[in-house]
């Protein structure tokens, strides 16, 4: 793959980039110019930023429970004490626990949904609008999921469906400071499996079943009958993220197949 330098002298942070989609946004980003700030929950998120550091790339790895507002502002402000400003914000900590019919959920386990795929996104959105209010302007990518209209995750699609309606809102508010906010919402996508799983705990051969009515689910509802890979929603969020989407903002964007969630 040819990289441009479009990011060139922009400074991004992306969050939940220690795997997957968010991972794959971090290593274009650097790779397309900018200085770039890893952020997750796992350390795992120190190997990938040594990764590009070893390869040249201006990058700096933090760690921090972004489900909490003090977590998402200590990101903030250790990000503006090295770059000084905040140009693009990637909200993509998120991702579905548990795979059941919504009255096997606990109400523990709707809230751990919800605080897991909703508050990183509305955490994020305040700690980094007056750092780019401030300034002039920025662009905040939220990434949801067309899961919002989906089988066995009603919580995690309420929580996305949260992301998706402060992606709205937000951007009515923040049009007049010259802040973008899109939303881009990945259908299935084919990853590797995880280093460390959403959910620690073993799936019982029932979950099983409700797991795989998801893959069932999630085929059929996409008009191309498959799953997408990390480097289609790496691309549209990129895409979003750039000066080439300077007139969108306050829709989001499903990468899902023709899936419209």
């Amino acid at each position: 793959m040819t990289f441009t330098d479009r990011f060139k002298e922009t400074i991004a942070l992306v969050t939940g980039a220690a795997q997957g989609i968010g991972k794959g946004v971090a290593e274009r980003l650097a790779k397309e110019g900018a200085t770039t700030v890893l952020v997750d929950r796992s350390e795992l998120v120190l190997a990938v930023a040594e990764n590009l550091e070893n390869e040249g790339y201006t990058v700096l790895a933090l760690q921090a429970d972004l489900e909490t507002f003090e977590g998402f502002e200590s990101v903030v402000k250790r990000t503006l004490d090295a770059f000084g400003r905040i140009d693009i914000l990637i909200n993509n900590v998120g991702g579905t626990i548990w795979a059941k019919p919504f009255q096997h959920y606990s109400p523990e386990e709707i809230l751990k949904e919800v605080n897991r795929s909703l508050l990183p996104t509305l955490w994020g959105c305040r700690a980094v609008l007056p750092t780019m209010i401030a300034k002039g302007g920025g662009v905040i990518i939220n990434v949801s999921s067309v899961a919002t209209r989906s089988v066995n995750r009603v919580p995690y699609a309420a929580a996305k469906g949260g992301v998706n309606a402060i992606t709205a809102s937000l951007a009515f508010e923040q049009a007049a400071n010259n802040v973008r906010i899109i939303g881009v919402a990945p259908g299935g996508t084919l990853a590797p499996e995880r280093v460390i799983p959403r959910n620690e705990m073993p799936q019982t051969p029932q979950e099983a079943i409700w797991y795989e009515q998801i893959i069932e689910q999630t085929k059929a509802s996409s008009l191309q009958k498959k799953y997408g890979t990390i480097d289609n929603q790496v691309s549209t969020i990129l895409f979003a993220a750039s000066s080439e989407a300077a007139y969108i903002t306050g829709v989001t964007i499903p990468v899902a197949g023709g899936d419209l969630g």
